[in-house]
């Protein structure tokens, strides 16, 4: 099983107050939406990716143009409307990964595993979440937060979604991968996840 890929990357990033673009913000030198691509690519069950813009990034469609990156705009009027906004105009009815612009650390296996996943749960819906308190142990923020069989956990963003389902109204059957790998669990939400991400990941 091969499935589309859309990069979310039209956020403001507001909390981290920044001069530049939240995913072209410098991770070890390199863009965070970098990273991101450069996994995303890598991926062996990722048939194509979109970058997922929004009129508060224009600076990274420029780099996506540059780089020669499809990009979809979407109007901005939150996550889950921009995603389903992308789904619709990339014309995607099957499944669809979905990963935020500020995971440096993922990796084009780690995204397998959770294909594998999804297609063995057999469900219209898969999360990947994290337990908070590693994250707080880390240091790290937690910004978005969901509930899973009573449970609340740390959002990673990566999403498996069925792009016909997320259309229609109503309740969508969910599974979820619960983990602590570094590859989701370093989610840059502030300049101090950024700084203590790049000690993890340089050490």
């Amino acid at each position: 099983m091969k499935i589309p890929a859309l990069i979310m990357a039209g956020g403001k990033g507001k909390r981290m107050g920044l001069p530049v673009e939240k995913p072209l913000l410098p991770f070890l030198g390199k863009p965070l939406l970098d990273w991101v691509v450069e996994a995303v690519a890598s991926a062996e069950k990722v048939s194509e990716f979109y970058v997922v813009t929004s009129e508060n990034t224009p600076e990274t469609e420029k780099l996506c143009r540059s780089k020669g990156w499809k990009f979809l705009r979407t109007d901005a009027k939150g996550y889950h409307s921009d995603l389903k906004q992308a789904v619709r105009d990339a014309g995607l009815s099957g499944a669809v990964l979905t990963i935020p612009a500020d995971l440096p650390a993922v990796t084009g296996k780690f995204l397998g595993k959770v294909v594998s996943a999804f297609e063995e749960y057999g469900k219209d819906f898969l999360a990947v979440f994290v337990p908070i308190e590693k994250r707080e142990a880390l240091g790290l923020s937690v910004s978005s937060t969901d509930e899973y069989k009573g449970v609340w956990y740390a959002v990673s963003g990566v999403n498996i979604v069925n792009g016909a389902k997320i259309q229609e109204e109503g309740k969508i059957e969910t599974s979820a991968i619960i983990t602590e790998e570094t590859e989701v669990l370093l989610n840059i939400n502030t300049l101090k996840d950024l700084e203590i991400s790049e000690k993890i990941i340089q050490d």
